[in-house]
């Protein structure tokens, strides 16, 4: 129960600090799971999803790849996306997890294929 009470603190106090501070940006939100990993822009005063990956989708299932490896492979798929869309500039908003291990993996895959954040 505190564990969980924690996140949640953590999760609201980064979005919080984040919001303020990025206004006509986009914002990349992020959700682990023990196996998967997915990733959406979100446009916030629209309230709509604007380009989103995860791990579970067809090509990336198929391929038989660690944990650390999809993360770098769905940023390398999202950051394709967003240029399509012609979005540059984003804010990440990790949510609860911490910028360690896969989410710092992916984050850094983002800023190699072009995203500003």
């Amino acid at each position: 129960m505190r564990k969980t009470n924690n996140k949640i603190k953590r999760k609201l106090r980064n979005r919080k600090k984040l919001k303020s501070v990025n206004i006509s940006r986009y914002r990349i939100s992020v959700s682990k799971s023990l196996n998967n990993l997915s990733a959406q822009i979100i446009d916030d005063q629209q309230k709509k999803t604007l380009v989103s990956a995860s791990s579970i989708e067809k090509e990336i299932k198929l391929k038989k790849v660690k944990k650390m490896e999809k993360s770098s492979l769905i940023g390398e798929i999202l950051a394709k996306r967003a240029k399509e869309k012609n979005i540059n500039e984003v804010y990440f908003d990790r949510g609860a997890y911490k910028y360690h291990g896969r989410i710092k993996t992916f984050a850094e895959t983002l800023r190699k294929n072009g995203l500003k954040f």
